[in-house]
């Protein structure tokens, strides 16, 4: 997990809710996703109820934290001030091994090299004491 050394000006995920639980896990270096205790089905993003199976019991689990990139979008202009400077920005949906999808930033890759089905690894980014925010990195 990195160290965040400057301040972070972008807006941060409202930690209340199941989304708190998520981003609490995250905090911590471990990427978990809500599992359905009654059909085994995972889910993201957190809801209290299970899409597959109507089932209101689950628990945070464990994710192996490997993906592969489903699509991504390239932002020339940014559309909050906040992200002026960082364009352009290539975020990313990476469908997870546990066949959720996430939404995130690659660390290590200009959005030229971006491709369908590139494997990817989560890693976590300490953006401030509270928050650390799961980021994407190639892997082989």
């Amino acid at each position: 997990m990195s160290r965040q050394t400057i301040p972070y000006d972008k807006p941060l995920p409202a930690l209340e809710g199941l989304t708190a639980g998520f981003y609490a896990w995250c905090r911590q270096g471990e990427l978990r996703f809500q599992r359905c205790a009654d059909c085994g089905t995972f889910r993201h993003v957190p809801r209290e109820i299970c899409a597959q199976c109507n089932s209101f019991a689950w628990s945070w689990e464990p994710s192996t934290g490997r993906g592969t990139v489903y699509t991504w979008t390239v932002v020339e202009r940014a559309l909050h001030p906040a992200f002026a400077n960082a364009t352009p920005l290539a975020p990313v949906v990476v469908e997870m091994e546990e066949g959720v999808r996430l939404l995130g930033n690659m660390v290590d890759c200009a959005p030229h090299e971006l491709r369908i089905g590139m494997p990817v690894q989560v890693e976590f980014e300490a953006v401030t004491a509270e928050v650390s925010l799961p980021r994407f990195r190639r892997r082989d």
